[in-house]
């Protein structure tokens, strides 16, 4: 099975259309005012309007109240949502768009309860725990705490990059693969040779 790949963290059109060009599945969209990746709602929704068709648009909230929501999906058109912070089962369904929802890792936390709770998501995206962050960090976390057989699809972040996405790959099998700091010149700028470096190694793994 290919193994699909999102972009996250797109602040720029070049970026996205790179990412398209080069095989990314979905590319994210970082809503959150603390992030150095993050986007205002217009500047997003003009870069969709550039993508070729067929592109996945997803919107990463972080702790967002309903309305913050509201107001992007009003001028966004996100096929997906990734909740990165405490949200609930019942917050993350309210906007009535297909969700995923993103864990931080860390020794001692039961996956198979947290994606029986949240087992509405369209998947769980998995990412490293670093104390005050919500992804971005660059930081991997253990892979061998992912149980084998988890109720929903598993999408692998934290960390990855270039020299260490395929065995990422090749050892957890998840079904898609996210990564923004991995393929970046500078936090929000994507530097297409890292993305095609990426590619390239996420497609050696599927072999």
């Amino acid at each position: 099975m290919t193994t699909a790949v999102k972009i996250c963290g797109i602040t720029r059109i070049n970026d996205a259309l790179a990412a398209a060009r080069l095989g990314a599945y979905a590319i994210g969209f970082v809503f959150h005012a603390k992030s150095p990746r993050n986007i205002a709602p217009e500047r997003a929704a003009e870069i969709i309007r550039g993508l070729p068709p067929f592109v996945t648009t997803v919107g990463l909230f972080v702790n967002a109240d309903a309305r913050a929501v509201a107001r992007v999906l009003e001028q966004v058109p996100l096929n997906l949502l990734q909740f990165h912070g405490e949200e609930t089962p019942e917050f993350c369904r309210q906007a009535h768009v297909p969700y995923i929802k993103a864990v931080r890792v860390r020794a001692g936390l039961d996956l198979l309860q947290y994606a029986q709770l949240y087992s509405a998501a369209r998947g769980l995206l998995l990412d490293a725990f670093v104390e005050g962050a919500h992804g971005g960090t660059g930081t991997a976390f253990d892979w061998s705490l992912i149980p084998r057989e988890l109720p929903l699809p598993v999408i692998l972040s934290g960390g990855l990059n270039p020299d260490n996405v395929a065995d990422a790959i090749r050892r957890v099998r998840p079904p898609a693969v996210d990564v923004s700091s991995g393929v970046e010149a500078s936090p929000g700028i994507k530097d297409p040779r890292k993305i095609a470096a990426f590619m390239k190694e996420v497609r050696s793994a599927d072999v």
